[in-house]
């Protein structure tokens, strides 16, 4: 999602397995690279996204730029900025801010400048609100996000009198909010049949991304898939870290495991990581996980907060990417940077859904763990 002339670019792709020798990355994100996209993100983009070869070429290339351009003008304008999103076709950045006259500024980088009444700054701290708020209060609404476009915090709830009392229990400005009515209910993607790529006990989840800690391999998943202490099979580790509800993050340790910078597209194609770097909202994204496989859409929010029915995960990114049970923890990729792994969501890969993941480097920073990078 988001805004230029020739543009920006980051495509996503889907984590699974881990396993071999590579350059390791620290939990800060690596600087992008100009390399060519693989195959395998451009095939996927084409079938999920509707586009041709050249558009999904030129898209990548517009999100890989607009990355840097988000960096630049989110640090040039301080307290002014009001956050950056791609447009749908995502050939325009637009980037916003409270002040007009930085709009040449944001022009001279090549994005639209949009003028707002709020910086991302007061918007996080309306969510901040909303995420302290009792359980009691949020246990009415779905989720809740700040949406950069219409520069307002989002409360998606079954009902708008749910809505309405999470705004009331966290005293917060009723005009920066907009209750939207949803039959949407996130759940975590966990599915207790079993199967690839890695278990726990009798359920199966997904591996996130490669990793390793002191030499120790082993890979990032999510923390609803496992409590500290829990064992895993195939491959064989340990949890040693997991936060959920609050954060839905964790780590494995698998020593013997060799780690790999991969992430398994389509086809069982390998897709390479070489970053963390985060996405700028509109930007195309793929998941990959254990049970529908190689899945793209794009980035719809960061810092979303969703309501699941074991307590509220905040900090995480929507997107319109579909996944199922048993994707839980698998990858997200933007072009070759790492995104996330994979919370839950709603939908199917049938009909359409909204997924939700973690931001990768989030568990990086916590648990000092460095991405295995190629």
């Amino acid at each position: 999602m988001l805004s230029r002339g020739p543009l920006l670019a980051g495509a996503a792709t889907v984590a699974l397995y881990l396993a071999a020798s590579v350059t390791p990355a620290t939990a800060a994100p690596a600087p992008l690279s100009p390399k060519p996209p693989s195959p395998v993100i451009v095939d996927a983009l084409q079938r999920d996204l509707g586009l041709t070869a050249e558009q999904a070429v030129a898209r990548l290339a517009n999100e890989e730029r607009a990355m840097t351009t988000e960096a630049t003008l989110s640090g040039t304008l301080g307290g002014k900025y009001a956050g950056a999103w791609l447009n749908g076709d995502a050939t325009q950045l637009l980037v916003g801010t409270s002040d007009a006259t930085t709009a040449d500024a944001i022009r001279a980088q090549g994005a639209q400048p949009v003028i707002v009444s709020r910086t991302l700054e007061q918007l996080n701290a309306v969510k901040d609100r909303l995420d302290q708020a009792p359980a009691q209060a949020k246990a009415g609404a779905s989720l809740w996000y700040v949406d950069l476009p219409t520069n307002s915090v989002v409360i998606q709830a079954a009902q708008q009198a749910g809505g309405e009392a999470l705004v009331a229990a966290a005293g917060v400005d009723k005009d920066a909010v907009r209750v939207a009515v949803t039959t949407e209910r996130p759940q975590p993607f966990i599915d207790i049949i079993g199967g690839n790529p890695y278990y726990i006990g009798s359920s199966r989840c997904s591996i996130g991304f490669s990793v390793t800690k002191g030499g120790t391999p082993g890979f990032v998943t999510a923390g609803h898939c496992g409590r500290t202490g829990s064992r895993t099979t195939n491959p064989t580790g340990t949890f040693q870290g997991s936060s959920f509800p609050g954060n839905d993050y964790a780590w494995v340790a698998a020593p013997g495991n060799t780690p790999r910078p991969w992430v398994k597209g389509s086809g069982g194609a390998n897709v390479i990581v070489r970053g963390s770097t985060q996405a700028v909202v509109g930007s195309s994204i793929c998941r990959s996980g254990s049970t529908t496989g190689w899945r793209c859409g794009t980035i719809q929010q960061h810092n979303a907060s969703v309501t699941y029915p074991q307590g509220t995960v905040s900090g995480l990114t929507r997107t319109s990417a579909c996944a199922q049970p048993g994707d839980s923890g698998g990858s997200f990729i933007s072009g070759s940077q790492a995104q996330g792994t994979t919370s839950g969501g709603s939908g199917n890969c049938t009909s359409g859904g909204t997924t939700y993941h973690q931001p990768v480097n989030e568990p990086l920073s916590v648990y000092g763990l460095t991405l295995t990078v190629g």
